[in-house]
């Protein structure tokens, strides 16, 4: 009797993924990336779900697209990758459970591998070098309170900026439409460079950062999201700055 998709995950992909390791924790399944686009009247669009997510420190590192026994494993592969483009994963993995075809979006190559990765040996294909400041962002968690989740483009815009500081860059421009949590970016941004005690001179201290806002009402509400800090927070008036 041929298997099912359903029996394929439960009886040969999960498997595999405990062979390698990974745990329950690290393994997201039917994961919803967005609820689907807004319609009028109030309706949504077909949702956006994945297979399998990969998590580890705090990190998305892979997506895997299951098929199954009986179909081609690369079957879903194109679908797979465009969901990786827009979380920003670099590996896909398309399966039907007897075989496992692994894709590097960097390198934009991919071949049949032998197993899926361990959640250590797949962190660090992603983040090659094992004790720089994107390793060292990547180990800090986002500072979440009442089971907040980030959305997944907040997620991709706070790693790609922290990669960007990691890169040395030294100008960097992150833009978001009015809604989408600039604030809350802003702040998981600082945290993870506190955390990781980053600064421009390589001394291991907190980093000073200046928050600007045009209006007191958006300072006011930036200290609210700011308060796990407030030990470190000093709010600058222009009063002050007159005096000065």
């Amino acid at each position: 009797m041929a298997y099912t998709e359903s029996d394929t995950r439960a009886k040969l992909i999960d498997p595999a993924l405990k062979a390698a390791d990974w745990n329950e924790d690290c393994i997201k399944r039917e994961y919803a990336i967005t609820d689907g686009r807004k319609l009028t009247g109030g309706a949504r669009g077909e949702r956006l779900i994945l297979d399998y997510l990969l998590r580890y420190k705090n990190q998305n590192l892979a997506i895997i697209e299951a098929k199954r026994a009986d179909k081609e494993p690369t079957a879903g592969l194109q679908q797979a990758l465009g969901y990786a483009e827009k979380l920003s994963i670099r590996f896909v993995y398309a399966t039907n459970g007897e075989k496992i075809y692994e894709f590097d979006r960097h390198a934009g190559t991919g071949t049949f591998v032998g197993r899926f990765p361990t959640p250590e040996e797949l962190f660090h294909k992603t983040f090659a070098e094992k004790e720089g400041w994107k390793t060292k962002f990547a180990n800090v968690p986002f500072r979440l309170e009442d089971g907040m989740i980030p959305r997944y483009y907040q997620e991709v815009a706070i790693n790609r900026t922290l990669e960007a500081v990691a890169d040395e860059r030294k100008r960097v421009l992150l833009t978001l439409a009015t809604g989408t949590g600039k604030t809350f970016v802003a702040f998981q941004i600082v945290w993870k460079m506190f955390q990781a005690r980053w600064n421009l001179d390589g001394t291991e201290r907190r980093p000073r950062i200046l928050f600007l806002a045009d209006r007191n009402i958006l300072a006011d509400q930036a200290i609210n999201t700011f308060n796990p800090l407030e030990r470190d927070l000093v709010k600058i008036t222009g009063k002050e700055i007159q005096r000065r």
